[in-house]
């Protein structure tokens, strides 16, 4: 499967949020330019191939997880960022900003 640009952009973005930070779809699209694009945000980040790229740092516009976070369910991803000390808000929503 051919990547495009945009598609290592987003994986160049992602790894550069810090731990204990998080990031939603629609501010990665908005940071690349490509303001409508959260959704393709959410494509490229669910079929990433690099164990460097911290998905588990992306959450949807209300701070929720991902439902079917790749690499071990919505569990996993609150495991993670429990362990980066991130902020919930409830259960399965963090606190933005």
């Amino acid at each position: 499967m051919k990547k495009s640009n945009f598609t290592y952009q987003v994986y160049r973005l992602v790894k550069k949020i810090p731990k204990g930070d998080v990031l939603t779809y629609g501010k990665i699209a908005q940071k690349l330019g490509r303001p409508k694009a959260a959704r393709a945000v959410g494509n490229i980040l669910h079929n990433n191939p690099f164990k460097d790229v911290p998905c588990h740092r992306v959450v949807n516009k209300e701070g929720k997880l991902t439902l079917n976070y790749g690499s071990g369910g919505i569990k996993e991803q609150r495991r993670r960022l429990l362990k980066e000390k991130v902020k919930f808000k409830n259960k399965y929503q963090v606190k933005l900003g």
